[in-house]
């Protein structure tokens, strides 16, 4: 079915294409033990959480919100006491996993391969614009790509704009991705074709426990798995 209906694949970037979601679990970490003599690890980690949803509307995703979440967060934590040194540690949390190195998932480059030249490929990523710029460069995947989109967000208004500008129908549109709720569901309701990449690890605000039943969705152990779908 999936042959002679679909002409754009579109990827989602983070933890589909890369190890993402570990990395910022190792932040979280050592934010956490950095704060471990005003309060409990699990305890920083809920205050931190509840920072992330307050300010997502101001600062969207990404690593350098998450930073500013970090040192608001150290802030309220330490009634305003944190001095100059504990910040200065919370930043360098920060610019370090923004200098991780890139670590391809299996199946990845297999996939665009065989892909290539035989439909419009597209990464749709949310974060921030010069850091999911840059693992793109790093990663060494630009050029199978015709088409690069960094999201603000992804819900069915985002994914609309998408389709349009890339002139195609929802009908003939596919996204892979590892979260339901953000590449999933909302594709499903726009009435594309959508593939569930699962990562061993997901970011608390992206889980999604309810199966999901849909006559145009399809749930994938691994990405090369969509081959058998297309080609």
């Amino acid at each position: 079915m999936l042959k002679d209906t679909i002409t754009t694949v579109v990827f989602d970037a983070d933890d589909t294409l890369w190890i993402n979601e570990p990395y910022f679990q190792e932040a979280e970490k050592l934010f956490c033990e950095l704060m471990e003599d005003y309060l409990p690890q699990h305890s920083t980690a809920q205050e931190l959480f509840k920072t992330e949803m307050q300010n997502l509307s101001l600062y969207g995703y990404g690593v350098k919100g998450f930073m500013l979440c970090m040192v608001e967060t150290a802030i309220r934590i330490t009634n305003g006491n944190a001095n100059i040194d504990l910040a200065e540690k919370v930043i360098q949390i920060g610019k370090v996993l923004l200098q991780k190195p890139i670590e391809l998932l299996p199946g990845v480059v297999e996939t665009l391969k065989q892909l290539q030249g035989k439909f419009r490929l597209v990464v749709a990523t949310k974060g921030d614009l010069l850091d999911q710029e840059n693992k793109l460069k790093q990663s060494g995947l630009e050029p199978y790509f015709h088409h690069i989109e960094i999201m603000s967000d992804k819900q069915v208004g985002n994914y609309q704009k998408l389709i349009k500008h890339l002139d195609c129908k929802a009908e003939n549109f596919l996204m892979l991705g590892n979260s339901i709720k953000s590449d999933i569901l909302p594709v499903l309701e726009l009435g594309g074709f959508a593939a569930h990449t699962p990562y061993h690890v997901t970011w608390q605000h992206e889980r999604y426990e309810a199966r999901v039943e849909h006559e145009r969705f399809f749930e994938l152990q691994s990405i090369n798995e969509i081959l058998t779908y297309l080609l």
